[in-house]
């Protein structure tokens, strides 16, 4: 699916998936609130609640009533099974195929960049 057409609480829960992966927010760690995330993203408040409402459905964020929204223990590690099987099952055949297609080669890949 196109970036451009993602509905915006996919992309919002991208953003939020990437920020975890990428360790600025760890197990345990308190999450922007709705309104903070919406005002940094140019998002509706609404849309940001239902990225994090994907996120509380998975069971990779908690909420502490009163006191905010946290990334759930064990959560980096599942977010990170979760999106490595959907690039080996989805993303990457296409690109090997692209790649063979192609007659890409490993050096001209320069997979020492990763």
């Amino acid at each position: 699916m196109a970036e451009e057409s993602k509905p915006v609480y996919l992309r919002l829960r991208e953003i939020i998936a990437a920020s975890i992966l990428d360790g600025n927010y760890s197990d345990g760690d308190l999450l922007p609130s709705v309104r903070a995330l919406a005002a940094r993203q140019g998002a509706n408040p609404l849309t940001v609640a239902k990225a994090y409402q994907c996120f509380q459905d998975d069971g990779l964020i908690v909420v502490k009533r009163g006191v905010g929204m946290f990334v759930a223990d064990g959560a980096s590690r599942r977010l990170r099974e979760t999106e490595r099987r959907r690039f080996l099952d989805s993303v990457w055949p296409p690109v090997a195929d692209q790649i063979k297609r192609l007659g890409i080669s490993a050096e001209d890949l320069d997979l020492q960049r990763v």
